[in-house]
């Protein structure tokens, strides 16, 4: 049973319901804690009980602008901060994060909904995140070159930071995904504009707070709320704005794209996929079977699917299909749901309504095309926002599940015949973020790894994110990377210097 709107409010406009451990919710502008904007307001629910948190205020052009002035302020300022002393502030932030992990877990799985455990795992790998991010800052390196002609002392090139980033994040992974950027683009100089999703602000509010109380200055953090679209817009179109960073579906990425695009700014997306697992012939029967299946459905079913390199299409030799569908479908079957708050809780809710919707445009769509549903494909009759953990086999090719990314508890499994048709499958839709395969045979792993074309590829294990790699894909799924020294790179510009004799 859902709130309705009228629900939410009590006498005199404030909202009914409000959780202790959740906190006030307010912007940083240009130094600032507003709790009041010129956006109006919208109020965050629980996803776990579809109650309210707490009223968000939303900001207005007068604010955006604010920000995007205070960026250029901020990046004045911190530009000119040595490497190895932006290295200590961003270490500090990561232990204030790993100090305040237990508060902020319970802030992110109150407003997003996914077991606490992942919740605290998630602070505590984004604080190793800053960590990894923050020794790059001392690794920036340039090069020399020897000049070829007389008159000439040195070629010098080096990298600078580019200049105030605005920066976009989906609510999947509240603090993570902000700790990415927030992370590189201050190791690297810049300063940033972050915009995280309205479902889940206290988390990335919790996370700046971080930052400030290590020592960054407040121009060189602004955090804003509001229309997505006005938002990104706006931003994207101030001439203080010199790289645009965003975090999500295709269609968002490629529409920021081009607003970039038409400004001249660089650009870095990490967009969506639709993940592929090949199980080869030595991994689908016996001892191998049983790992597989137990990686599989915890991989599969983390954040209640809501994961851009979750795994989606199971190949599996058509001699296995029916044993290892089965065991999958029972497996999903067992796993628990509730509140995020609850020990025993293994998947917790979708993070807002809309999902729940479109689960069922999923289900709906692979049952009417004669794709066999195995368990799940229903919303569960509580309050919050829960749908089932879903199975299909043998859905066709034309499905929106097998041409779509779901995002979302949905899993389907197909067979194969040779391990080449598995290969052609798993290639075949114009996504490349995350891949995955399992064998035990070497030849069969690195012909895997070179054949599957996806930016991170995982053999025998689900994972490939890790602080010291670069997370980014291939296709539709991405332009540039996160993480890593090949992440920071992307908040710099490239720069030559040639001093010649004076005279």
């Amino acid at each position: 049973m859902r709130i309705s709107d009228h629900a939410l409010w009590g006498v005199g406009g404030t909202v009914r319901s409000m959780t202790s451990s959740y906190p006030t919710l307010s912007l940083h502008v240009a130094g600032h804690w507003l709790t009041q904007a010129s956006g109006g307001e919208r109020v965050v629910i629980n996803p776990a009980t579809e109650e309210p948190l707490a009223r968000l205020p939303l900001a207005g052009p007068a604010e955006l602008a604010a920000a995007a002035e205070s960026a250029q302020r901020g990046f004045e300022q911190w530009r000119r901060v040595r490497p190895h002393d932006r290295y200590v502030t961003l270490r500090r932030a990561a232990e204030l994060l790993r100090q305040r992990a237990d508060e902020i877990a319970t802030v992110l799985t109150l407003e997003q909904g996914k077991p606490l455990a992942e919740a605290k795992r998630e602070v505590t790998l984004s604080a190793d995140i800053i960590d990894v991010q923050a020794e790059e800052a001392k690794r920036l390196y340039g090069r020399g070159v020897a000049p070829r002609v007389d008159g000439i002392l040195s070629h010098t090139v080096t990298r600078v930071p580019v200049g105030p980033v605005a920066a976009f994040t989906p609510w999947n992974f509240p603090v993570n995904l902000p700790s990415r950027k927030l992370g590189s683009a201050l190791a690297a100089g810049c300063s940033v504009v972050i915009k995280p999703a309205e479902e889940t602000p206290a988390s990335c509010m919790l996370l700046v707070r971080c930052f400030l109380d290590a020592g960054v200055p407040p121009d060189a953090i602004n955090m804003v709320c509001g229309d997505p679209a006005q938002v990104s817009s706006f931003l994207i179109e101030r001439p203080e704005i010199a790289k645009v960073s965003v975090t999500g579906s295709v269609a968002v990425g490629k529409l920021l794209g081009e607003q970039a695009a038409r400004h001249v700014k660089r650009f870095t997306g990490e967009l969506g996929g639709h993940a592929p697992v090949i199980v080869a012939e030595d991994m689908a029967e016996g001892a191998g079977l049983d790992f597989v299946l137990k990686q599989s459905v915890t991989a599969k079913y983390r954040n209640a699917g809501q994961v851009c390199a979750s795994p989606i299409r199971f190949y599996v030799p058509r001699a296995q299909l029916a044993v290892f569908s089965e065991r999958f479908a029972a497996a999903a079957q067992k796993l628990q749901l509730g509140s995020g708050l609850d020990a025993a809780t293994q998947m917790g809710p979708l993070s807002h309504a809309r999902r729940i919707d479109d689960m069922e445009r999923f289900v709906d769509d692979a049952v009417g095309q004669g794709a066999r549903l195995l368990t799940g494909g229903h919303r569960v009759a509580r309050p919050g926002f829960f749908f089932e953990p879903t199975v299909f086999a043998e859905a066709p090719a034309s499905t929106r599940l097998m041409q779509q990314e779901p995002f979302g508890p949905i899993a389907v499994i197909q067979p194969y015949d040779t391990l080449d048709a598995a290969i052609e499958q798993a290639n075949a839709l114009p996504y490349g973020l995350g891949a995955y395969a399992f064998t035990r045979d070497l030849h069969t792993a690195h012909r895997l790894g070179e054949a599957i074309e996806a930016g991170m590829v995982g053999i025998n294990h689900f994972g490939v994110s890790q602080p010291e790699l670069p997370f980014g894909g291939i296709r539709e799924s991405g332009i540039g990377h996160e993480q890593g020294p090949e992440g920071i790179t992307h908040y710099t510009e490239i720069k030559t210097i040639t001093v010649g004799r004076p005279f």
